[in-house]
């Protein structure tokens, strides 16, 4: 039937459906822009989480964490010029003729102490890899090295231990993880990790007891090391050194504590046993370098302090940087200004020689601060000693260092040796190329990462590591045996002032380095 032959009415509704339809596809082809252009839009602004090669921000974290593999300073201009060499260095190795070792530290941390830590510690690492590569009269494999951050507080390790994981398979080839930081409750937990999945940690600055392998005779942590003395030992040579009365001696400590505060407090406590005195605790924040509210704790705790008899005159402090800084500015504050006291401290009274929040004018007033150093530039220049280390071993770092201030060697950025921190990783570095060159067959380019943990025990007598704090020879779970232990004092115009080497078994190791059974 023709058009002019259909009804007024049919042709209606047929206009009418065929509004409809338009209208229905206009709607969807709006819908279908629309939506494409939603998707487009948030393709485009999604955040990019990456921060270099390695290392990202974790959704809802602003600090970036895993593994740099290039010349990444984590934002921190002072590490500038040492990651930069450490990337020149990395870019001169041949393909498949090196090996891989992570430089495990907090590189996102903001406190400036912590800060100068990291920097002294990526530059004696550094100069070691150096050392390694181009002193070593052509020794195999080559070492790459590069920067693992488990985050301020190391609260992402998980993260950064999976990714070292995927490096010992991969053609990075990692065998050794160096460094570790501070002795926390999370770096334990990244160490346990670490270790149980077969990759060798060297600690350069861990010293608490339970950090460690050997105790109670077994061994959590299969293929740790360590270059630093436990917390056991540098109380042994603290007491040793200052001939500590327990008659005359007040314990102070951190409560509930931290691996490191806990095992000095019991080692102080044993050296101290039958005390006349009740130990005084102090609670500080959960991230101990927060300054919290015990500066107050200690105000009162140097009121209970001048109550003490006459004859006390020794303050044992188990605690962290930040709160033996709060409790010298009390001390320089309290009531009985004519009494003499001599605070004795573990290493973390290194932190303090830069601290420009310490009040050095407490030093002045009758208070000596005395703490025992992981390592320090004078000890083998003005010690005597005869073995357990030399000053011939240090002048192998310091003439390294003297070559640092310009290429092919550096730039490194601004050196200081006095907190200890650079010759600590430098001689924990050693170690792990002295594992991974003694586990490379004869032939091989590359040793098994199960062999390499399994070199420590025999670091001891000829085959010792001659280090730049003393030397390392390892007893069979990891520890230095009777390793040196610098005494440095806190000065009260800046700085500090080494005392005297100390020693765990009160005197110095025999020539022959060889732990007893």
């Amino acid at each position: 039937m023709a058009d002019g032959d259909r009804s007024p009415l049919v042709r209606l509704l047929r206009d009418v459906w065929e509004i409809r339809l338009y209208r229905y596809v206009a709607l969807l082809v709006t819908a279908a822009l629309v939506t494409g252009l939603f998707f487009a839009v948030r393709t485009l602004v999604r955040e990019d989480r990456s921060c270099a090669p390695g290392v990202a921000r974790p959704a809802g974290v602003d600090e970036c964490v895993g593994v740099a593999t290039d010349a990444y300073d984590f934002g921190h201009p002072q590490l500038r010029d040492v990651v930069r060499a450490i990337d020149e260095e990395n870019d001169r190795l041949e393909a498949g003729g090196y090996v891989t070792v992570a430089l495990m530290l907090p590189y996102t941390a903001t406190t400036p102490s912590t800060l100068s830590d990291i920097q002294h510690e990526v530059q004696g690492a550094y100069l070691a890899q150096y050392q390694a590569n181009h002193s070593s009269n052509g020794q195999s494999p080559a070492i790459r090295l590069v920067l693992a951050n488990p985050g301020a507080t190391s609260g992402h390790w998980e993260t950064m231990v999976d990714q070292l994981e995927r490096m010992t398979k991969g053609p990075e080839r990692l065998r050794a993880v160096a460094g570790v930081g501070q002795s926390t409750d999370n770096n334990k937990k990244a160490v346990a990790e670490l270790t149980r999945r077969g990759i060798p940690v060297v600690g350069a600055s861990i010293t608490a007891d339970d950090l460690a392998n050997g105790q109670k005779g077994k061994d959590p942590f299969p293929g740790l090391a360590r270059v630093s003395p436990t917390n056991t030992d540098e109380a042994r040579a603290l007491a040793a050194f200052a001939e500590v009365d327990a008659g005359r001696a007040l314990l102070v400590y951190d409560k509930p504590g931290d691996p490191y505060t806990r095992t000095l407090q019991q080692s102080f406590a044993a050296l101290i046993k039958g005390s006349p005195y009740e130990p005084q605790p102090f609670t500080p924040p959960a991230d101990r370098t927060q300054e919290g509210t015990t500066a107050n704790t200690f105000r009162q705790i140097t009121h209970l302090m001048c109550d003490t008899s006459p004859e006390t005159d020794t303050i044992l402090f188990a605690g962290r940087h930040t709160q033996l800084r709060q409790f010298i500015n009390a001390l320089g504050t309290r009531g009985c200004q004519e009494r003499r006291f001599t605070v004795l401290t573990g290493d973390e009274g290194s932190y303090l020689t830069g601290d420009k929040k310490l009040d050095r004018t407490a030093l002045t007033h009758r208070l000596s601060v005395r703490y025992t150093a992981l390592a320090h530039g004078d000890a083998w220049t003005l010690d005597k000693a005869r073995t357990g280390g030399s000053a011939a071993d240090v002048k192998v770092l310091t003439d390294l260092l003297a070559r640092a201030g310009s290429a092919p060697v550096g730039p490194i950025g601004t050196v200081d040796l006095a907190d200890g921190q650079l010759i600590v990783a430098y001689d924990a570095m050693t170690l792990a190329v002295h594992g991974i060159r003694e586990a490379t067959p004869d032939g091989a380019s590359v040793p098994a990462l199960a062999d390499v943990g399994l070199q420590w025990p025999q670091v001891k007598g000829s085959l010792r590591v001659s280090g730049a704090s003393g030397w390392i020879c390892l007893d069979v779970h990891g520890n230095p045996y009777n390793k040196a232990v610098p005494i440095v004092e806190l000065h009260a115009d800046g700085g500090s002032r080494f005392v005297r080497i100390a020693w765990p078994e009160g005197k110095a190791p025999a020539k022959e380095c060889l732990p007893p059974s």
